[in-house]
Order: structure tokens, then C-alpha cells, then sequence
């Protein structure tokens, strides 16, 4: 449970006993209007005449001194509450302490304890018991209890009247009774405000992760009622729809969105639609009722197709690796024997040139076959990416100056320009590496670079960090541009059709897009990469 003001210990001996002050000093505040009360009853009948025959029968006088007394100090300790000065404690302390010395002299100016007035003490000190609680609860019963023991002791000793000791003991002991009794209720309301405390902190502390949960996920979360306002929209969805986050209007800030939930309340039917968003990418789009509320709530799951196609690419490489790991072995014994043979084949020395020529095209092509089975197997093999947060110009510079080492290529073979410093990616390492590397090879194999040097840019494109490696290939028609992704395409005899259908299948693992743009006297591959600053990792 939650207090706008912190609470208080009213109680100096049992400062584990703490009250909210605003509920302290609002108890305080009814208390004082019962004294008030009761202050003008007694004050007002006495003066009337209509006082029940027992009260002030012994001493009218004292009775009228002490009553109107009793008023006016009511009165006066209105003034301190309403300035809430001093402190809470001593002025409830004073307020029962005043009522313990006030009520026993009316109880001997009217006969002693067998009049009833006595009574009248045992609300004060339940009153006690709560406002102060703890064992100042015991020690205002026991002040009572000695307060009444003492008038009647008194009367005995002067004669006034017959004392009731027996009655005196019983009030004493109802006393400690209602002290112990609140003593016991403030224990209990101590542990349930506690219990209470608890479950408060664990509901907010179990709210926050259900809030971070809901903000960190990749998935958009979009909450809507049926006026299409936005009740709760995530990081995400403000992301995949292209909106502020801030928007409140479903209608306002995405109608093509909206367009689509009112479609869904005449038909529900369909369970997915696709939306084309204002941030360029294609989004799924499906909606659900939320639970039972009243007015209908309305939940909508927002999936960008980059990553849905990515969960679709690894169950296709893990089918494609139990395909492939269940032929390779089939494949590779005969080729190896194909391979062998040829070789003891054309190491004989009765063989005529024209049979040579014909061993070195059985050796050429089984090795082209091996490096088919090599690379997929590669494919098949790989396992879900690891993406980091990694320094894009770093990693390019330093997997370029690996690959010129590695492949023997001359230093001005390539041209590196890097035109963004600091920007961050998130991506697989070893796959960033693995997709430059089959870039890098592609442009030495078709790029002509006896016409100038290999460009590798790295700069922003539609505000998102990009590698591009730029050649001077001749123009491509459309056609190629289309097919040239897919596996097994290639216009080179000796090539395999396989390294930018692997870069692809790498770019699609890591939420990347590998594209091919013609460019004046070449062509340019990009790499367009998730900027780490504005992805979040899936959870």
C-alpha cells in the first residue's frame, strides 16, 4: 500500500509501530470532536438542569470547575491541530493524558467509580491505544487505572463517600484489556500494511518488467478500442509503423492501419494481413480481442517480414542441412575415386595428348563439383547468428586488410573510403566477414579491376550504415539482376553460382539486405546493415 506522506512512530517506546501521518492526523482530528462532544454534553446539561441525577451529586461545584475546564482545554487544542504543530505524538498524548486526569475528578465529584462516569476513561484509552499504539498503549491503561484507583483511594481516606474498590479493579483491569486488545489489532494492521507494502512493491516491481518486457521486444504491440485510440504502443511499433510514439489517434497517425482494423471488426476471419509502412518495410499485421474488458479492447501484433523471413530462412537452412548431410558422404566417395583414378590416369606414360586433355577436364570438373558440395555444406552448417554490436568501419577495414593478405592482392587492388567513423551495426561477425569476403572475390573475378581500383564505401544510405563494394563491371541487364541471387546462377564457366546466393542467405540471418544497383561504369553491391542504435535484440 501506497501513502503520499510517510509514515510515523507516535509511540517512543515501540518505534516499530508507525501509522501514515495523513491517517494519524485525521484519527486525531475525530477524536477531538468526540471530546468536543462530550465536553458540551457535560457542560451544557449541568447548566440546563438536566443532568442524570448521578453526575455532580457529590460536588456540583467541582463538577461545573472541572467540566467547563475540560471545554475550554477542548477548545484549545483545536488551535495545534489545525497547524499540525507540535508534533502528532505529544499532542495525542496530551489529549489522552488530559482526559485521564479530567474524567476521574468528574467521577468523584459525582459519587465515585458507582456512578459510571468511569466508563467514559475506557473509550480514551482505546482511543490511546490507537493513536499511539505500541506500549504506550499499556502505559496510558496503567495511568488510568492508577487515575481511578487514586480518586477512590481519596474518597476513603476523607470520608467523601463509600468507595468501590471492586469496581475501580474492574475498570483498571477492562482497561489494560482494550490496551492489550488495540495493542494486538495495531500488530495485526502492522503486518497486513506490511504484507500489503510487500505485494505493492512486487505488482510495481512486476509491472516495470512487463512494461520493459512489452518495450523491448522486437514485435510491435499496438492496444486500440473501438474510437481507434491508442491505449499502449511499444518502441517497436512505433518503429515498424513509422509514427511518434507520442500518437494517440490510430486514424491520424497510420490510416492505411486503420483502414485495415476496421476491416477486421466486419470480418476477423483473416488471421494475418500484410501493411506497407511508412518506414519502407512490409509489416504483418494481426489483431485480437483482449481478454473480456469492458469497453472492448482490441490488441494488434506488428511483425516485420525482415524478421519473419529470417525465422523462415534458418528453418529452411536446418531442412536443407539434413538433406545435405544425408547425400553428402553418397557424393563425395565416387567423386573421390572419380578423382583418384583420373589422376593415376593421366600419370601414365602411354597416354596420348588428346587423353591428357581429356583427364584434366575429368580433374577440373570433379574439383568444381567438390567445391559445389563444400559450399553447401557451408549453408547447411550454419547455425543461427550471434550478432554484436560492432564499429562498422573498423570491422570493414579489418576484414579488407585480412582478405588482401589471405589472397595475395596487390594494396591498390581496392580503395577503402569510409564516410561514417562511429557508426555501430549488429551483426554476426563471422558472417559480416564471410559476406565481404564473397563480395570482395566477386568483384576481383568479374569486376575488371585492370580498369581501376575496387571502391569499398562506407557511408549512410536512407539513414542506414551500408558497405558498398563498387567495380567496373560492365552494365548488367535486368534479367541477370534478377536471378543473379538465386543458388547455382552463374554467367562463368568456372564459377558455382553459389557466393552471393550464401552472402544473401548470411545478409537475411543478420536483419541485413544485400541488393545489386548499376552505377556509372559499373556496378555496386550494398550491404544495408541494422543500425545497432535503433535495433533491439530479441529477448
Amino acid at each position: 500500500m501506497k501513502f503520499d506522506n510517510p509514515p510515523i512512530s507516535p509511540c517512543t517506546f515501540s518505534k516499530h509501530y508507525r501509522i501514515p501521518e495523513h491517517q494519524a492526523w485525521q484519527a486525531l482530528t475525530v477524536y477531538l470532536l468526540y471530546r468536543l462532544t462530550l465536553g458540551s454534553v457535560l457542560v451544557f446539561l449541568f447548566f440546563l438542569g438536566a443532568l442524570p441525577s448521578s453526575l455532580g451529586k457529590h460536588n456540583p461545584g467541582l463538577y461545573a470547575a472541572v467540566s467547563s475546564l475540560y471545554l475550554s482545554s477542548i477548545f484549545l487544542s483545536a488551535i495545534p491541530l489545525l497547524l499540525r504543530r507540535p508534533a502528532f505524538s505529544l499532542q495525542a498524548q496530551l489529549h489522552v493524558l488530559t482526559d485521564i486526569v479530567t474524567i476521574p475528578i468528574v467521577m468523584y465529584a459525582s459519587g465515585g467509580a458507582e456512578s459510571g462516569t468511569g466508563v467514559l476513561l475506557a473509550l480514551s484509552v482505546a482511543a490511546g491505544g490507537i493513536l499511539t499504539g505500541g506500549r504506550c498503549a499499556l502505559l496510558l491503561a496503567a495511568l488510568a487505572s492508577v487515575a481511578v484507583l487514586g480518586e477512590e483511594i481519596y474518597a476513603d481516606l476523607f470520608g467523601a463517600f463509600e468507595p468501590a474498590y471492586t469496581y475501580a479493579g474492574m475498570l483498571g483491569a477492562s482497561f489494560f484489556g482494550i490496551a492489550i486488545l488495540a495493542l494486538v489489532l495495531a500488530g495485526r494492521a502492522e503486518q497486513s500494511e506490511a504484507i500489503a507494502a510487500q505485494r505493492s512493491a512486487d505488482l510495481a516491481n512486476l509491472r516495470q518488467l512487463n512494461e520493459f518486457i512489452i518495450h523491448h521486444l522486437q514485435s510491435g504491440i499496438l492496444v486500440i478500442d473501438e474510437q481507434q485510440r491508442i491505449r499502449m504502443m511499444n518502441e517497436s511499433a512505433a518503429r515498424l509503423l513509422g509514427i511518434p510514439s507520442t500518437a494517440r489517434s490510430l486514424e491520424t497517425a497510420c490510416p492505411e492501419l486503420a483502414e485495415l482494423f476496421w476491416a477486421w471488426l466486419d470480418d476477423p476471419s483473416p488471421a494475418t494481413v500484410n501493411l506497407g509502412s511508412r518506414a519502407g518495410q512490409p509489416v504483418q499485421v494481426r489483431f485480437t480481442r483482449l481478454g473480456r474488458t469492458h469497453p472492448p479492447l482490441y490488441m494488434g501484433f506488428l511483425e516485420d517480414n525482415a524478421l519473419y523471413n529470417q525465422r523462415v530462412q534458418q528453418s529452411k537452412l536446418a531442412s536443407l542441412g539434413r538433406l545435405t548431410a544425408s547425400i553428402a558422404h553418397e557424393i563425395r566417395n565416387p567423386l573421390t575415386a572419380i578423382s583418384h583414378a583420373a589422376q593415376l590416369l593421366a600419370e601414365s606414360s602411354s597416354l596420348e595428348t588428346q587423353d591428357r586433355r581429356l583427364t584434366q577436364i575429368i580433374l577440373d570438373h570433379t574439383a568444381r563439383v567438390n567445391v559445389i558440395i563444400e559450399n553447401v555444406l557451408q549453408i547447411s552448417r550454419r547455425s543461427q547468428s550471434k550478432r554484436e554490436v560492432l564499429s562498422l568501419a573498423a570491422s570493414v577495414k579489418k576484414y579488407l586488410s585480412d582478405y588482401r593478405t589471405a589472397q595475395a592482392v596487390h594494396e591498390n587492388a581496392f580503395q577503402l573510403d569510409v564516410r561514417i567513423n562511429h557508426a555501430l551495426v549488429l551483426v554476426d561477425p563471422s558472417h559480416l566477414k564471410q559476406i565481404l569476403e564473397n563480395l570482395f572475390s566477386n568483384a576481383l573475378k568479374y569486376g575488371q579491376p585492370q580498369r581501376g581500383a575496387i571502391r569499398v564505401r562506407v557511408r549512410r544510405q536512407r539513414q542506414e550504415p551500408c558497405v558498398e563494394v563498387i567495380d567496373h563491371a560492365a552494365p548488367i541487364d535486368s534479367q541477370t539482376v534478377q536471378q543473379m541471387f538465386e543458388p547455382f546462377f552463374t554467367t562463368s564457366s568456372s564459377g558455382t553460382g553459389l557466393g552471393l546466393y550464401i552472402a544473401r542467405e548470411l545478409a537475411e540471418l543478420n536483419q541485413a539486405k544485400l541488393e545489386y544497383e548499376p552505377v556509372t561504369g559499373g556496378g555496386c553491391f550494398r550491404l544495408r546493415l541494422a543500425d545497432a542504435e535503433k535495433t533491439t535484440i530479441e529477448l
